[in-house]
């Protein structure tokens, strides 16, 4: 690795360790930070499934559960949301991290980590399941879902287009 990229990735480490500090400070505020990204979450794939649903002539996705509150998120524990529909199906989860923010697994810092899988019933027979990590990752002053996919090491931040395209390779 020449040097810069070195350089570049300390900055960014130690960057990273401030920020964790920071927030590791305030328990109260993490917990609501948690609280209001499972929310976010559920709105995401909410926007989603009407996005479809609101184009389609017969079959529709359904979504579980169909509203979401900040008293349903579990801490601990997982929280699930399903997107399906004619055996085609997304599972999206989300849990609250060990401590309380880290960089375990993702170097921008995070407070919930989860997944979104992707798979029908041929998928399934191949043992075979698309899945992309998700993190609700704290950046500068805000915080934001962000997916990674670790075949291709590609990252963004979570939208209704990372649905679409797991969804339609479903069908």
């Amino acid at each position: 690795m020449p040097q810069d990229d070195l350089i570049a990735r300390l900055a960014r480490q130690i960057d990273s360790a401030q920020m964790s500090e920071h927030f590791a400070l305030d328990a109260n505020y993490v917990g609501a930070l948690r609280r209001r990204g499972a929310c976010e979450l559920h709105s995401i794939c909410a926007e989603f499934v009407a996005s479809v649903n609101s184009r389609l002539s017969r079959a529709a996705l359904e979504l579980a559960p169909s509203a979401y509150t900040v008293e349903m998120f579990r801490d601990p524990g997982v929280n699930l949301i399903r997107i399906g529909s004619q055996g085609r199906e997304m599972h999206i989860t989300c849990a609250a991290t060990p401590q309380l923010v880290s960089t375990a697994k993702f170097l921008t810092p995070y407070v919930l980590e989860g997944e979104v899988r992707a798979y029908n019933q041929k998928m399934l027979e191949r043992f075979e399941i698309q899945s992309r990590a998700l993190f609700f990752c704290l950046e500068e002053d805000k915080a934001i879902w962000r997916f990674f996919d670790w075949r291709t090491r590609r990252t963004g931040p979570l939208a209704s287009e990372l649905l679409v395209d797991l969804m339609g390779h479903l069908f």
